[in-house]
């Protein structure tokens, strides 16, 4: 081991054990530890019990209060375009659901409105089979949009319902509880 002007006697077993001299830093580290042990807890005010809250509330009527889309601005939102209804009323799963489908049954009447074209240049006896998929494809495209602007009507509806209702199922029946706090 090196000896300098800080290094201590070297460690042995059954040597002596030399106490190195203390510096600034653990003086100042003992000296938090005591100011920190010393000084009075500090309670946080949500956890502070002994204040008295203000319980009147100001209960506005239900045609009053607006919050965000209305139901019947999120189904026309979702009928010209599925999916921007589901967004506006916080539902952004629910919205790309119906924009997947929407591009799914799109490109599909696209792809078999093509396939008829081509069967109508060679003749092809199955020229009606395949008019009949680009109907199919067709009514799939416009009941998403009914679809779509349904399940935006309901749900915007639904927004301010409570999050956490839960439904259990007990031994003598069904059982529905909702939380009442702030």
């Amino acid at each position: 081991m090196q000896r300098g002007a800080e290094a201590g006697e070297t460690e042995r077993v059954g040597g002596t054990m030399t106490v190195g001299r203390s510096d600034g830093r653990t003086v100042g580290l003992v000296l938090a530890v005591v100011a920190l042990s010393v000084s009075p807890t500090v309670r946080l005010s949500a956890q502070d019990t002994t204040r008295v809250r203000d319980t009147t509330r100001i209960i506005s009527p239900a045609d009053t209060v607006h919050h965000g889309v209305r139901p019947m601005g999120a189904f026309l939102r979702s009928f010209i375009l599925p999916g921007w209804g589901q967004a506006a009323t916080g539902r952004p799963m629910t919205g790309a659901a119906f924009v997947a489908w929407e591009g799914v049954t799109a490109m599909m009447t696209l792809k078999a409105q093509q396939e008829a074209n081509y069967f109508k240049q060679i003749h092809s006896s199955n020229l009606r089979l395949k008019r009949q998929e680009v109907q199919d494809w067709l009514v799939l495209w416009v009941f998403n949009h009914l679809f779509s602007g349904a399940e935006a009507y309901v749900s915007g509806h639904l927004k301010d319902f409570p999050p956490d209702l839960k439904v259990r199922a007990f031994a003598g029946g069904i059982g529905v509880s909702i939380p009442l706090h702030e």
